[in-house]
Parts: structure tokens; C-alpha cells; sequence
């Protein structure tokens, strides 16, 4: 897996480095990693500390296709959180604040 998350980590898509602006760096309050294996899969990016696995999706994902990833990975005790790629670009401060809004969940559990 790590050889996937390293070439997933060189070839991250326009929405990927957006929000990857945003996360890195603790920039949010955490630390979060990016292309971070998790069950089999590689999420795109993770708060391992608060269990939050963030997943970026494009036109070959699908809810029906994406379930038997979401279970796999919260099976390992992550809290899936799913923006569209449009809606990443489109409206980023939303997708922050729904980001923080988690954490803030996340760390009061």
C-alpha cells in the first residue's frame, strides 16, 4: 500500500491540493496526513490522532460503489467525511467548515 500512497501523493487532483492547502501544516487545529492506508484502501487524507479519514471524490466514485470502502474503513475506527470534488473547488469554505465542525465532534467524544 505504501508504493499506491506515494504515487497517489504525486498525482493528487486540483481538488486534493486545495484542500490539501488548507490541512496541512496543523492549519486546522490537527494534524492531518494525506494519502494515509487505512484497511486495504488509501484514504486522502487523515487526522489519525481524532480518527477522521477525509475522502475526496471524483466521477468514478459512486455512493453504492464507495460503500464497501466507507465500512472497511470505519471498521478501523474512522469517521468517513466524503466532499465532492466540485464541491471542494466550488465552495471551500463550506467544506472547511464542515471539517472543523468534526474535529470539534471528534474531539469531544
Amino acid at each position: 500500500m505504501t508504493g499506491v500512497a506515494r504515487k497517489l501523493r504525486r498525482d493528487m487532483t486540483n481538488a486534493e491540493r486545495l484542500l490539501w492547502s488548507h490541512l496541512r501544516n496543523g492549519q486546522m487545529g490537527m494534524k492531518f496526513t494525506r494519502q494515509f492506508p487505512v484497511g486495504g484502501y488509501v484514504v486522502d487524507f487523515a487526522c489519525r490522532s481524532l480518527r477522521i479519514a477525509i475522502e475526496c471524490d471524483g466521477g468514478q466514485h459512486s455512493v453504492e460503489a464507495d460503500a464497501a470502502r466507507t465500512a472497511a474503513i470505519e471498521a478501523h475506527g474512522y469517521r468517513v467525511i466524503r466532499f465532492w470534488n466540485h464541491k471542494i473547488l466550488s465552495n471551500t469554505d463550506g467544506v472547511l467548515e464542515t471539517i472543523a465542525r468534526e474535529i470539534e465532534i471528534a474531539r469531544n467524544v
